[in-house]
C-alpha cells in the first residue's frame, strides 16, 4: 500500500479538497436551479437531521481508528490493525442499523413537529438508508489514513460528487412533476448512490493490496477485543463530545441572538436580516481556508501517532510546529484580503456591502481559527482528546455568555455577536495551546512567533499599497481580481524570504522536486 510522507498525504487532502468544493459549488447550483427556492428549502431542512445522525453513528470513530492503526502499523503489529477494524465495523455496523431504523420510525414527527413542515418527511425516508453506507465509509477512511496513504480517501471524494451531479438532475427531473417534496427526495437519491460508489471504490482499493484478511476467525477476533474497544473510545467519545457540544452551540447561538436582541429592542424582522448577514455572508468568507487546515489535520493525527509510537518526541515537535506554520502560511493572506478589500469582495459577491464592519472586525481575529484545527489534531493524537473536548465546552460557553451580555446592549447589538464569536475563536486555540504546553511542554518559538508578525506586518503593508493603486483606478471585477494576484504573488515571495516553506518540504511536492 502506498504511504505518503505528512506533506504529500496533505497536498492530495487540499487538491481533492479544492475539487470536491468546486464539484459541490456546481451541485448546489445544479439543485437550486431545477428546484427553486421552496425545493432547495425542503432540501436544507433535512439535512441537518442527517449530519446529527451520522457524527452519533460514527461515535468520533475516524480519528480513532487512524491514530491506532497508525500506532500498530508503527509497530508492524498486523493482528492489532485487524482487531481495531473488526471492533470499530462491528460498532458502526450495529449503531447505522439502529439510527437509521430510528429516523425513519421518527421522521414523521421531525418533519411535522421539529421541522413544522409536513413535506419534509419525503427528504428525511430517501436519505436514511446512506447511514450504513457512511458508517463503513468511515471506518474505511480511518483505516487508510491510519496507513498514511490519503489517495483513497481522496479519489473517492472526488468519485462521489462526479456521481452525485450525475444523478442529481436525472432523479430530480424525474421526480418533479409529483411535487418540490419528492424533487428533494430525488436529490437525496443521487447523494445515496454518489456515496455508495465511493465506498465500493474504497472496498476495492482496501481489497486490491490487503494483508489482513478480515473475515478469517472474525468473530475469535472479536471476543478478544476488550484492550482494542477501550483504546478506541478513550479518543472517540471526547471527540464526539466536541462535535456534540458544538452542534448543541450551534442549536442555541439563532435563538439566543433573537432572544438577545429582542432586550436590545431589535425588530425580529431586522435582527433575522443582520442575522443572516454575519452568518451568510462572512463566515463562509472566514471559513475558506479552513479546507487547507482540516487537511492538514487529517494526516497529522496518524503522523503523530506514528512518532509517539517510536517515541520519537523531537517528530511529534517538529510536526505540529510545521502544521501550524502551513496553517498560519494559509490563512494570514486571507486575514490581510478580507480586511482591506472587505468592501469589494462583498459588493462583488453579494452585490451588498452592508456588512463588511463585521469582516473588518472578525478577520484579524479569526486568524486563530487556521492554526486551532492542527492544534485540536495534535491532542486527539496524543490521546489528549478529553482535554481538547473541555477545552471546546468552555469556548461555547463563553461565546454564548458573551453573546448574550454584549447583544442584548443596545450600544453592541449584532456586533456584540460578531465579538462573542472572536471571542470563542481565540479562547479555543490558546486553551489547545495551554493544553499541548502543559502535557508535553510544545510552544512555538520566539523566532517563529516574530516571523509571523513579520509576514503580517509586511503582507499588510504590500496589500495597503495595492488598494490605493486599485482605488485611484475606475473599480471593476477584473482589476479586482489583478489586485489579488498581485498581493497573493507578493505573499508568496515573502513566505520564501521569511522560511514558512522550506526547501525540504518543497522537495516532497513531485512536480518540483526537480527544481529544488
Amino acid at each position: 500500500m502506498t504511504k505518503q510522507t505528512f506533506l504529500q498525504g496533505t497536498l492530495i487532502l487540499i487538491a481533492a479538497g479544492m475539487i470536491t468544493r468546486f464539484l459541490g459549488f456546481i451541485n448546489r447550483i445544479v439543485v437550486a436551479r431545477l428546484m427553486g427556492e421552496e425545493g432547495v428549502g425542503l432540501y436544507m431542512m433535512a439535512l441537518p437531521t442527517l449530519f446529527l445522525v451520522m457524527t452519533l453513528t460514527q461515535l468520533g470513530l475516524p480519528v480513532a481508528i487512524s491514530k491506532r492503526v497508525a500506532e500498530a502499523e508503527a509497530l508492524n503489529d498486523q493482528q492489532k490493525i485487524k482487531k481495531i477494524l473488526v471492533v470499530s465495523l462491528v460498532i458502526t455496523g450495529t449503531s447505522s442499523m439502529i439510527f437509521m431504523i430510528g429516523m425513519i420510525i421518527s421522521a414523521p414527527l421531525i418533519a411535522t413537529t421539529l421541522l413544522t413542515d409536513e413535506r419534509t418527511l419525503y427528504p428525511l425516508l430517501a436519505i436514511s438508508p446512506i447511514v450504513p453506507i457512511i458508517a463503513v465509509s468511515s471506518v474505511l477512511r480511518g483505516y487508510f489514513q491510519g496507513k498514511q496513504n490519503m489517495k483513497p480517501q481522496s479519489y473517492s471524494q472526488v468519485i462521489e460528487q462526479i456521481v452525485r451531479i450525475s444523478f442529481v438532475a436525472i432523479f430530480v427531473n424525474l421526480l418533479l412533476p409529483y411535487g418540490v417534496e419528492f424533487a428533494a427526495a430525488g436529490a437525496m437519491i443521487s447523494i445515496i448512490i454518489g456515496e455508495f460508489v465511493s465506498l465500493l471504490y474504497m472496498l476495492f482499493q482496501f481489497k486490491r493490496k490487503k494483508v489482513i484478511k478480515l473475515r478469517h476467525r472474525f468473530f475469535s477476533y472479536l471476543k478478544t477485543s476488550k484492550s482494542t474497544l477501550k483504546e478506541l473510545f478513550s479518543i472517540a467519545l471526547p471527540s464526539t463530545g466536541s462535535r456534540v457540544i458544538s452542534s448543541i452551540s450551534n442549536f442555541l447561538e439563532p435563538i439566543l441572538v433573537a432572544q438577545s436582541l429582542a432586550l436590545a429592542g431589535v425588530s425580529s424582522t431586522l435582527a433575522t436580516k443582520q442575522y443572516g448577514e454575519l452568518t451568510g455572508y462572512i463566515f463562509p468568507l472566514l471559513f475558506l481556508p479552513t479546507f487547507i487546515t482540516h487537511s492538514l489535520s487529517v494526516a497529522l493525527v496518524p503522523s503523530i501517532s506514528e512518532a509517539e509510537a517510536n517515541l520519537n518526541k523531537q517528530l511529534v515537535h517538529y510536526r505540529i510546529h510545521q502544521s501550524v506554520r502551513i496553517s498560519f502560511a494559509s490563512g494570514a493572506l486571507a486575514t490581510i484580503v478580507l480586511s482591506l478589500f472587505s468592501v469589494p469582495i462583498l459588493s462583488y459577491m453579494y452585490g451588498t456591502a452592508n456588512a463588511s464592519h463585521f469582516l473588518v472586525l472578525m478577520a484579524p481575529f479569526f486568524i486563530l481559527l487556521y492554526i486551532q484545527a492542527p492544534l485540536q489534531a495534535a491532542l486527539q493524537a496524543l490521546d489528549l482528546a478529553r482535554p481538547a473536548m473541555w477545552n471546546s465546552l468552555i469556548g461555547a460557553g463563553c461565546k454564548l455568555a458573551v453573546l448574550f451580555f454584549l447583544a442584548s446592549n443596545p450600544k453592541f447589538g449584532i456586533t456584540g455577536v460578531a465579538i462573542a464569536m472572536s471571542v470563542s475563536v481565540v479562547l479555543v486555540t490558546l486553551l489547545h495551546m495551554a493544553s499541548l504546553y502543559k502535557t508535553i511542554h510544545f510552544r512555538l518559538p520566539l523566532k517563529d512567533i516574530i516571523k509571523m508578525v513579520l509576514l503580517l506586518l509586511l503582507t499588510w503593508q504590500a496589500g495597503t499599497m495595492v488598494k490605493r493603486l486599485y482605488d485611484t483606478l475606475e473599480p471593476n471585477l477584473i482589476l479586482f481580481l489583478l489586485a489579488l494576484c498581485i498581493l497573493s504573488l507578493i505573499y508568496g515571495i515573502l513566505l520564501f524570504l521569511l522560511k514558512f516553506i522550506t526547501k525540504d518540504e518543497l522537495r516532497q511536492i513531485p512536480i518540483i522536486q526537480k527544481w529544488v
